[in-house]
């Protein structure tokens, strides 16, 4: 992990917040004023990895101010995060600082526990945009032959000059995201940012805080200014993906926003505005959720300008032959290993899977099949389960031959999830351990788990079955860590920005 510069003429200063980030196992370097910062930074440009993955910097010092510092780095690093250091007398000028685009700032004398969890959080958030980064230059933009697909380029083709409001939909996993990055690479914005956030998966008393920021005081715990989506977008592109979920009332904040173009912060009095594109996404039927009054009409005429409808990846079977070997190559080079060939005759049995998944759920497979396949060859005889399963069911057989699918349900009937349990996170996983106690083993217990799920007719054992597990063996390796990352990682043979990527998706912060 690259180090956390820490920029203040104060020795005490630096001898603490060096002490305090070693304890946590977070690398440190100190600079005492901002000329030996520039003239490292410029050093480290022909280098990446002897740059900061975060700067903690205080506004006064000798030879330069920590506001001067943060405009010359954020003209050059955007991305990096900067924490500014501050006494009291000095928090009108941080405040402003934010304008600048300073991750937050730290008032002087800080509480040091406060302090690393505060830099803890700008690494999440730099680790969080170097695997974005790295999935926009190391992957192909989207991968699509299908007439369907063609469409969908075309359509990205004819609006690359625009700045028109976009609504994407399509079922989930079907790459809706992918979409979204590729209006925006090919739009007069390309330039600014891309700033994405799921509104389903934010709770709602925190989601209209992330959307617009809050002011200092807006509420409990809201011990500073903080800018919002909308402000961190200023001059790029907006993607609001799952729309259809957004609460009512936020619903009508959103349409302002998109009507005239500025929006207050949450307990503000002065109006921002906004200059960003926005696209939205959702797998839902909007005209529906309009009809039974759950989605504001007004504003899904204002989202609807511009439609795309995304093919699922059930309807576009010839293109799974190539993302296939893509997705091979991808986890290949995220394991480190060796990129594994796949025979026609699996690619054949994949292209007539039905993947409910979508291109997520092909991914996933990919991976599996990287870690789980016995040799460099797939055979069709490798594939995982759900595929094989899918495979069985299609062929005809008599009306009374399904006891082999009933046996399971009926000898294991207390193994079958709840659906609290089925959505449940990680941390109720200890209720499905209580199932593998009387195995033999845990692949055994495992089997028995998938077998129940798919004799109960469900078509996501793959994503409730592999969440699990990543989760607990996530939560396993952190717990032995006392929630250091980077050692968690390291032990369970992973890259930092896998378990990070990891962590987020499965929701288990």
């Amino acid at each position: 992990m690259k180090p956390i510069w820490i920029v203040d003429d104060d020795q005490s200063i630096r001898f603490v917040l060096e002490k305090a980030l070693l304890r946590e196992d977070l690398p440190t370097r100190s600079f005492t004023n901002t000329r030996e910062v520039l003239a490292a930074l410029e050093l480290a440009d022909e280098d990446e990895q002897q740059g900061p993955q975060v700067l903690v910097s205080d506004i006064r010092m000798p030879g330069g101010s920590g506001l001067d510092l943060l405009d010359k780095i954020k003209a050059k690093h955007p991305g990096l995060p900067v924490i500014i250091m501050t006494a009291f007398s000095d928090l009108d000028s941080a405040v402003s600082a934010f304008q600048g685009g300073a991750f937050e700032y730290l008032p002087k004398p800080f509480d040091l526990p406060r302090a690393v969890e505060l830099i803890r959080r700008a690494v999440d958030e730099s680790q969080r945009e170097e695997v974005a980064e790295e999935r926009m230059v190391a992957a192909p933009e989207m991968l699509g032959q299908a007439p369907a697909m063609q469409d969908v380029f075309r359509a990205i083709g004819r609006l690359s000059q625009s700045n028109v409001t976009v609504l994407i939909t399509g079922e989930s996993g079907s790459g809706k995201e992918l979409v979204a990055r590729a209006l925006h690479k090919h739009s007069p914005r390309a330039n600014g940012p891309f700033v994405a956030i799921n509104t389903a998966a934010i709770p709602k008393d925190l989601l209209e805080s992330e959307l617009f920021g809050h002011e200092r005081g807006a509420f409990t715990g809201a011990q500073t200014m903080r800018r919002g989506r909308f402000e961190q977008a200023e001059g790029g592109t907006l993607f609001l993906d799952e729309i259809g979920d957004m609460p009512f009332d936020l619903q009508t904040r959103l349409l302002r926003v998109l009507s005239d173009g500025h929006f207050y912060r949450v307990g503000g009095h002065n109006s921002v505005k906004a200059n960003v594109r926005v696209i939205a996404a959702t797998h839902q039927d909007l005209e529906q959720r309009v009809k039974l009054g759950g989605f504001r009409e007004d504003l899904f005429h204002r989202l609807n300008v511009i439609r795309l409808r995304l093919p699922a990846l059930r309807e576009r079977g010839e293109d799974v032959p190539a993302l296939t070997r893509h997705f091979l190559q991808v986890s290949a080079r995220q394991l480190g290993v060796e990129p594994k060939r796949i025979s026609d005759a699996a690619l054949a049995r994949l292209a007539a899977f039905s993947f409910p998944g979508n291109v997520r759920q092909l991914e996933n497979i990919c991976h599996w099949l990287t870690v789980m396949a016995p040799a460099q060859l797939i055979e069709a005889k490798d594939l995982p389960p759900e595929v094989m399963a899918a495979a069985a069911s299609s062929q005809v057989q008599p009306a009374d031959a399904a006891p082999t699918a009933a046996a399971p349900a009926q000898a294991a009937p207390q193994l079958s999830p709840s659906p609290e349990r089925e959505t449940a996170p990680a941390s109720t996983a200890p209720e499905a351990a209580e199932g593998l106690v009387g195995a033999s083993s845990w692949e055994s217990g495992l089997e028995i788990e998938a077998q129940a799920l798919l004799a109960a007719g469900r078509t996501d054992v793959w994503d409730v079955l592999s969440r699990r597990f990543e989760s607990r063996l996530i939560l396993t390796a952190l717990a032995n860590t006392r929630g250091r990352r980077i050692e968690a990682a390291q032990k369970l043979g992973i890259g930092r920005n896998t378990i990070t990527r990891k962590i987020q998706e499965l929701g288990i912060e």
